[in-house]
């Protein structure tokens, strides 16, 4: 029997919250998208995203070489037109699974982020990389346009620097990731898992409804225009008050205000 290429760990923190993590763990072929890699990720995460436990989703690989070097060329190599669109579709499928996951999603960065991995990353919610991370979208050097959660670069990095990264296929370090906003944080390998923390720590101590509120609207505002997303959310706020989440943590600020 082959071994997993991926693997999901469940924590239970010693506040009682639920955090779980996804490791990419095929580190001898750099966890490359092929179709088994893609089935197993996915189940994952979807998994994951069924447990009304859960706060906080990682992604992250188990070699300091790469997150992912991105879709397998040798699978590429061998596709027609109708197995194209099947493959592009289970990436844009897994891709998708993480942005309708109810909670945060953090992909945590070492190595080569490349191709459908840095669109994987892109579909987070968070991003942090180690120094030396390097990404890029190289699929135009090998004959094929970027597609599916590409789409969401411009909304990170904007549209020139898209164009830069979609038509030259350049990669970029973790410095310039950070000064053009695809990452958050950058920070030595070492520190990764510290860093994911200090993100866990502030979400976990926050009301789990309206964490999960939050990023429904925050994809919404994706999709809609400013006005439509400014209705959505006053009405998300008024369905807010039906639950006890805004009693329950507003009253620790309400009692230390009266100690003083």
């Amino acid at each position: 029997m082959s071994k997993p290429l991926a693997k999901l760990d469940w924590t239970t923190r010693e506040d009682g919250n639920t955090t779980a993590c996804i490791t990419l763990d095929h580190p001898e072929k750099l966890n490359v998208f092929g179709a088994e890699m893609i089935s197993t990720v996915t189940g994952f995460v979807r998994e994951a995203a069924t447990h009304d436990t859960i706060r906080v989703l990682t992604l992250t690989s188990s070699t300091t070489r790469a997150f992912s070097g991105g879709a397998n060329i040798k699978e590429f190599a061998k596709l027609n037109p109708d197995g194209a669109e099947r493959f592009i579709r289970s990436l844009h499928e897994l891709c998708a699974a993480v942005r309708a996951c109810p909670v945060p999603v953090i992909a945590a960065i070492h190595g080569y982020c490349l191709g459908g991995a840095l669109e994987l990353a892109a579909s987070c919610d968070l991003r942090v990389a180690s120094e030396d991370a390097q990404f890029g979208m190289p699929e135009v050097r090998v004959g094929l346009p970027s597609v599916i959660e590409a789409r969401l670069l411009p909304l990170l990095i904007g549209w020139g620097k898209t164009a830069e990264l979609l038509y030259t296929g350049d990669l970029i370090d973790a410095e310039e990731a950070l000064r053009c906003g695809l990452v958050e944080r950058v920070v030595e390998g070492s520190e990764i898992e510290d860093a994911v923390e200090q993100w866990i720590r502030p979400i976990v101590a926050s009301g789990p409804q309206a964490i999960r509120t939050q990023k429904m609207l925050m994809r919404r505002w994706q999709e809609t225009s400013i006005e439509t997303g400014i209705e959505e959310s006053i009405q998300v706020f008024r369905r807010s008050y039906e639950t006890d989440e805004p009693a329950v943590y507003t009253k620790p600020f309400l009692e230390k205000k009266r100690e003083k």
